[in-house]
């Protein structure tokens, strides 16, 4: 089995903390929009008038994509890890 020295890791890409940043922020905008809700319907709001049908869509959509962009950041560092064992 071989060591690698600390400073050995690969650097992190711009790439990969930008879709890890949607990626929270992503799944933060469901949260409160999913809290929203709550809080209309505990005001008798009328869903289907203004923000609401957007709001209630981004509740069903944002936690998708953001586990997309999660799997795609996983995926694109075990790629690099291999790439970078293999010494490509």
């Amino acid at each position: 089995m071989s060591t690698r020295s600390p400073g050995s890791d690969l650097p992190v890409r711009t790439i990969d903390r930008v879709l890890a940043s949607m990626s929270l922020g992503l799944l933060a905008l469901s949260v409160l929009s999913f809290f929203a809700i709550l809080i209309g319907s505990a005001s008798q709001a009328d869903f289907s008038t203004g923000l609401w049908p957007a709001i209630g869509i981004i509740v069903y959509v944002a936690p998708i994509l953001a586990f997309a962009m999660l799997l795609t950041v996983l995926i694109m560092t075990f790629v690099r890890r291999a790439r970078a064992n293999r010494g490509e």
